[in-house]
């Protein structure tokens, strides 16, 4: 019995350790062996130990020591290993986007499949599935190793088993897509909100970077999202439902700029209506960012600021509920806060309880359009660095 016990503690503390070692290298690498015996406070033989389980799992590679660092002993490099990945997929209203996503957030690969009508849930298993089989034979992507599959979807997921359970802009109800992908792919598949996913990618890998107080707001095509980081832990509520920031009435202080009679915030901070205003029918973040930057039309820099206005009315009763350090926007609400930050910055402390306001700060997403697959993507690492050996490469079926 005591042996049994023995064995069981000594998996325990290995297992761990080797989370330690592969989590400091996703989260902060490439550091040489030294920088990670530091980190972690392992002797070097341990880490020397761990690192080469991790190298073998395929998880990880050694490097050769920079040649120009004479000081000391020279000390391998342990970087992520460059050829393992998951699949990383945000469904839309007007277009599906899957990419490949490296250890360390690298988006190694990403595809924007536009559709021409609301995908159900089984015509967008079949679309990935499509999509992915295809870079079984196209050049960098057939070396992948692909681990596991993550899903960053714009409505309500049942954090406990992948459910579905509201995607109005989507249509989908009570959608069981973990399931579906995990049968069509053949890879372990999380599922999550796509705002709550961006959240936690702004706060591993971007704006959010070592800021531990945060209130992240997604504008994407179907909508807003939101996402709460409290503490450094992401606030998902009893069932994962938390930061439907958008479904809040939004407070207008004129019938003028008032678009939609009893509508939510969403309804009024719209992409739909930046794309209206600037005459485009669809278009990725990069495309709809540029139209309204460049534009001189004033009625495209009315509806910006109209836009600003309520969004903060909506910023500063976040603010006042739950007092965050920063503020960050995504989407097209990044485009709607860079037409004018200062004026928006402005507006928000205007209507916030003054000690709220004092020390807050307003930033754009840093990664871009990004921030929902890296977001996608560490979901579905989650499992594989809080157990390296549970990784194992699959075949697509």
């Amino acid at each position: 019995m005591l042996a049994v016990s023995t064995l069981g503690t000594f998996d325990g503390v290995h297992r761990r350790n080797l989370s330690k070692v592969l989590s400091l290298v996703h989260y902060d690498g490439p550091l040489s062996r030294a920088q990670v015996t530091a980190a972690t406070g392992l002797n070097r033989s341990t880490v020397a130990t761990l690192v080469s389980e991790l190298a073998a799992l395929d998880l990880v590679v050694e490097s050769a020591p920079d040649p120009t660092n004479r000081v000391g002993r020279p000390s391998p490099v342990v970087a992520p290993h460059p050829l393992t990945a998951v699949i990383a997929v945000n469904p839309e209203v007007d277009a599906i986007t899957i990419a490949a996503v490296g250890l360390g957030g690298r988006v190694l690969h990403s595809e924007r499949i536009e559709v021409d009508h609301i995908v159900s849930p089984e015509e967008a298993v079949e679309i990935v599935a499509r999509t992915v089989a295809g870079w079984a034979s196209t050049g960098e992507l057939a070396v992948l190793r692909f681990i596991a599959c993550g899903v960053a979807v714009p409505g309500q997921v049942r954090r406990a088993d992948g459910l579905v359970r509201w995607a109005p802009h989507l249509g989908w109800s009570d959608a069981g897509i973990r399931d579906l992908l995990e049968t069509s792919i053949g890879l372990p598949t999380v599922v999550d909100n796509d705002a709550s996913l961006g959240a936690v990618a702004e706060h591993l890998f971007g704006a959010a970077r070592g800021v531990d107080d945060i209130v992240y707001l997604n504008g994407g095509a179907s909508g807003i999202g939101g996402g709460l980081i409290v503490h450094g832990r992401l606030v998902g509520g009893s069932a994962g439902y938390a930061g439907e920031f958008g479904q809040n009435r939004p407070g207008i202080a004129t019938t003028d700029d008032r678009r939609a009679p009893d509508g939510v915030l969403e309804d009024e901070v719209s992409r739909a209506r930046l794309l209206e205003v600037v005459g485009l029918d669809t278009a990725d973040e990069p495309t709809l960012a540029a139209a309204l930057m460049q534009s001189t039309d004033d009625a495209v820099q009315r509806e910006l600021e109209r836009q600003r206005r309520i969004l903060a009315t909506a910023l500063c009763n976040a603010i006042n509920v739950l007092n965050p350090s920063l503020v960050i926007l995504g989407g097209f609400l990044a485009t709607v806060a860079q037409s004018d930050l200062a004026a928006l910055e402005a507006a928000v402390l205007a209507q916030a309880l003054p000690v709220a306001g004092e020390e807050l700060e307003i930033r754009v997403a840093g990664l871009g359009e990004d921030r929902l697959l890296i977001g996608a993507a560490e979901a579905a690492f989650t499992a594989v660095l809080a157990d390296p050996e549970s990784s194992a490469p699959a075949t697509f079926r």
